[in-house]
């Protein structure tokens, strides 16, 4: 996904997303939907949800 595409879901959820990195906005809009922010961490290898809307960015590193 891309970081446009990003920055707009996080201004539906109320995050400001000003000069954030996709990591760092992703695991903010985690947080605001109250969520675990685990975008891209050391758990992703063996995160259960599968209808994560990040999901095949956080397995696929991008």
């Amino acid at each position: 996904m891309l970081v446009k595409e990003i920055k707009e879901i996080a201004e539906g959820k109320g995050v400001k997303a000003g000069k954030m990195k996709k990591l760092e906005l992703v695991r903010a809009i985690q947080e605001a939907e109250g969520n675990t922010a685990c975008f891209q961490s050391d758990f992703a290898s063996s995160c259960p949800e599968e209808g994560c809307l990040w999901r095949e960015d956080c397995l696929s590193g991008k």
